[in-house]
């Protein structure tokens, strides 16, 4: 208190000019009409943009409800896709409850941990059994392919990533329509291999590569990566084919964990086909 009394003191005469010159820039003001319009003008200059930047940073930091927001609107719109949908009856085009049963439903959730590096590469995701999650439901995100889910607590669960050497996709040319299986190698994070297309099929550079809904994992048609190069060995009969994957599994945010309505009934059915 001693010192700021002290201060106070020593700087009195620079603190009085400071009130005189605030006192006569005020009066200037007044008593001026040029010099008053010129300082409301500048004054709603500056407060506008004190505005913009306050409103700016309150738009970054409501990024995330936003992002978390639109993440469950694409939830919703993906599980109403006409793709999600399996025609049971008739020929009739348009989405109808009697014509239509739902496949696939897809459920919003984050990736809170993942890893890359690993021979066995796995995914965290903020939604487990209390959401409804079980075992071996897919997980995609708005760019494609990213795994299956292994192992579920009531609020996480642990997905299987695409990066994971026992894993394996199954995918076909979207072009052509062959179809193979998609495998991890080891090595690059961003490239996969498709195994068991045969050497008569016409390949290119740049053909995509698209789930093709067999398992009942994902929907038929979700996008896995494309082609970057491939060989046939002296006396093959199969492709090594290499593929870019579409998922950035360094980047991972927001994704969608889908469930099949019908998958439990085609493995009951084919389970009796191995039973006889």
């Amino acid at each position: 208190m001693k010192n700021l009394i002290r201060f106070l003191t020593k700087n009195s005469f620079v603190f009085l000019f400071v009130f005189l010159l605030f006192i006569s820039f005020v009066l200037l003001v007044q008593n001026n009409n040029y010099q008053n319009s010129r300082v409301f003008n500048s004054s709603n200059f500056l407060i506008g943009n004190l505005y913009s930047t306050i409103n700016n940073v309150n738009d970054y930091f409501d990024l995330k409800e936003v992002n978390a927001d639109l993440a469950e609107q694409n939830a919703r719109l993906q599980s109403t896709q006409i793709g999600t949908f399996s025609k049971i009856n008739g020929i009739v085009v348009e989405i109808n409850d009697t014509i239509y049963a739902q496949k696939y439903v897809y459920t919003s959730a984050k990736a809170v941990n993942s890893t890359t590096n690993k021979r066995e590469n796995y995914i965290t995701i903020d939604k487990g059994s209390l959401n409804g999650i079980e075992a071996g439901m897919g997980v995609v995100s708005p760019k494609g392919v990213i795994g299956t889910v292994k192992n579920v607590s009531e609020n996480f669960c642990s997905v299987m990533s695409v990066l994971h050497e026992k894993n394996a996709v199954s995918a076909k040319i979207k072009k052509s329509g062959y179809i193979g299986s998609l495998v991890w190698e080891l090595g690059d994070y961003r490239l996969a291999q498709l195994k068991d297309i045969p050497n008569h099929v016409k390949l290119n550079v740049g053909d995509e590569i698209i789930t093709t809904g067999y398992s009942m994992v994902y929907p038929e048609g979700i996008m896995i990566g494309k082609v970057v190069d491939f060989d046939l060995p002296e006396g093959n009969n199969f492709y090594n084919i290499n593929v870019e994957l579409s998922v950035d599994y360094k980047s991972l945010s927001h994704v969608f964990i889908v469930k099949s309505w019908m998958k439990n009934e085609q493995k009951e059915l084919e389970a009796l086909n191995n039973a006889n």
